[in-house]
């Protein structure tokens, strides 16, 4: 028997116990230097304890105690504090600076290759004097940052308040509003712009909707901001940049630097965040070195209303990448700046390469080297280097930085159920998703389910199978197949089938007919996040990519 640690967790040997303590002593150092206390809050609590203060990240490390009581290994920090708070400190006078290092477990697929346990330095700052809390914030992970001499690294700001102020506006129903924040939080620009599209809005607003997440750059994106939603009759459309204008004027030198950048592709988790939020990034790393902002509901959720809270964290693991410290974060690092190496781009063999050499040749890339691949895998070209892979394999070398972007089919993406941002619908690569059945068994489904409670479906694709019976109402159970989908119902494995159809023609000749439709896909064009918001090339290459599709 081999005896070893659970998957995903890992012992830490001395040499690197050593990086990560020296690591952390600088880092606590700062935060001491600036009136930070350490606090400690347990490794397991009460899972309805933190429910109460914001969306807790789904794990399966749960259980019971023996008054019955479900438990929970803590997945957030942040939330435990706010809750410490709360209930601990409530009569302490306030501000209070708190900072921690502590471990937090979230749950991986088994097929995604990434540790469960993380280790997290960070800082809160309750009750500080709102936008100038958020200075006081920023400005500390810019020292910590400096300190440790993390290389090349920037801090990316947004905020949530344009956007729900646009939405407050402007949008057509509550449940639009909520589907596009949805949509916004996931980083699918290309779904927001289909969301916007399939509604009757007014041309200024809906161009509005779907510009702000796309805003990035320098102080001059504020103004930009505001035009935009001037554009969208939003009454004071400075109230949307008033947060982030006063951070520039309390961050002079960090803006003149250009230390301190604009993306409102950051915002997310509306939930939670209510102003200010920001990431900090290094160039070579796949991933953000830390992440924070403004959550003032959180405390709210609490009880402690009217009291402003910030603050950020930043993983240890990631903090060893960036460094050249022995470690393991499941993101990988170049030691080699953006403009020093080629643009590695994700590209799909077999149905939809073609069309792909084709737009990316349309949109000034050099594409005679994919003429004739033979069986190289990385193709080396002026300035770039395409990855030769799947269409479903491309967005997990997107998202865990064998590629800094990619193309593949919208169902690959769902499927993969990795973090990139969908920025460009290629406009090539069209298909549908169907539900369907044996033209023989009409109606046998539907009494399958009438006593048994559940519908058997075969399917190579089983996120979006089960999302499509979730959304149904109805309870599924799913056989996954791998090729020849069409024989489940057939030989009596299955009621039905999920799959990809172009034509129909496969199902009409093994006598299958179409019950329902699942959904549209096609070509699109992603990035992995660090990748998007720290190299310019993949914002211009999505804009010339966005301009050839709209000319097809």
């Amino acid at each position: 028997m081999l005896v070893g640690t659970p998957r995903g967790f890992r012992d830490i040997l001395p040499r690197e116990a050593e990086a990560r303590e020296r690591i952390s002593e600088q880092v606590k150092a700062c935060f001491a230097a600036h009136g930070y206390q350490p606090v400690e809050t347990p490794m397991v609590e009460a899972h309805p304890s933190l429910e109460q203060g914001g969306h807790v990240p789904p794990s399966p490390f749960r259980l019971f105690d023996s008054d019955g009581g479900l438990l929970v290994l803590r997945p957030d920090i942040t939330l435990a504090i706010a809750r410490m708070v709360s209930t601990r400190m409530a009569g302490e006078p306030l501000p209070l600076r708190l900072r921690y290092h502590a471990s937090v477990a979230r749950e991986e697929s088994t097929l995604a290759g990434q540790p469960r346990q993380f280790t997290q330095l960070g800082v809160e700052l309750v009750g500080g004097d709102g936008v100038q809390g958020d200075a006081e914030v920023v400005g500390l992970l810019a020292e910590v940052l400096d300190a440790l001499e993390v290389p090349h690294w920037s801090i990316v700001c947004g905020s949530v308040v344009p956007l729900t102020m646009l939405l407050a506006c402007c949008s057509p129903s509550q449940a639009f509003a909520e589907r596009a924040l949805a949509l916004v939080h996931g980083s699918d620009l290309v779904g927001l712009d289909e969301l916007v599209d399939s509604q009757d809005m007014p041309a200024q607003a809906a161009q509005a909707v779907k510009r702000l997440p796309r805003l990035a750059g320098g102080i001059e994106v504020l103004d930009q901001l505001e035009e935009l939603l001037a554009s969208a009759g939003v009454g004071e459309a400075s109230q949307g940049t008033a947060d982030l204008r006063s951070l520039v004027r309390a961050l002079p030198k960090l803006v003149a630097s250009g230390r301190l950048k604009f993306d409102f592709s950051v915002i997310n988790s509306f939930d939670y965040y209510t102003g200010t939020v920001f990431k900090g990034y290094a160039e070579g790393i796949t991933a953000a070195v830390a992440s924070g902002g403004r959550y003032d509901a959180v405390l709210a959720n609490y009880g402690l209303r009217s009291t402003a809270a910030c603050g950020f964290m930043l993983p240890l693991e990631r903090l060893q990448e960036v460094l050249g410290e022995q470690g393991e974060s499941g993101v990988v690092a170049r030691k080699v700046r953006h403009a020093e190496r080629p643009l590695r781009i994700a590209v799909p063999k077999g149905a939809l390469f073609k069309d792909c050499v084709n737009a990316l040749g349309a949109a000034g890339l050099p594409v005679d080297e994919l003429s004739n691949l033979g069986r190289r895998l990385i193709v080396p070209a002026e300035g770039v280097e395409y990855v030769i892979v799947r269409a479903q394999d491309a967005p997990a070398f997107v998202a865990h930085g064998g590629a800094d972007c990619g193309i593949c089919g919208s169902d690959s993406i769902i499927e993969a159920d990795v973090d990139v941002m969908q920025l460009v619908d290629l406009g090539f690569g069209s298909c549908r998703f169907v539900v369907a059945e044996p033209a023989w068994a009409e109606g046998s489904a539907d009494e399958a389910y009438a006593w048994r409670g559940t519908v058997r479906v075969a399917t190579k694709y089983p996120r979006i199978t089960t999302a499509y019976y979730e959304g149904k109402g109805q309870q599924v159970d799913i056989v996954q197949l791998h090729g020849n989908i069409e024989l489940g119902p057939i030989v009596g494995m299955c009621d039905r089938i999920v799959d990809i159809t172009e034509t129909g023609a496969t199902l009409r000749q093994n006598d299958l007919v179409i019950v329902d439709d699942v959904m549209e896909c096609g070509a699109r064009f992603f990035a992995g996040p660090a990748a998007y918001r720290s190299d310019p090339r993949i914002r211009d290459l999505a804009t010339r990519l966005a301009a050839v599709a709209q000319d097809r």
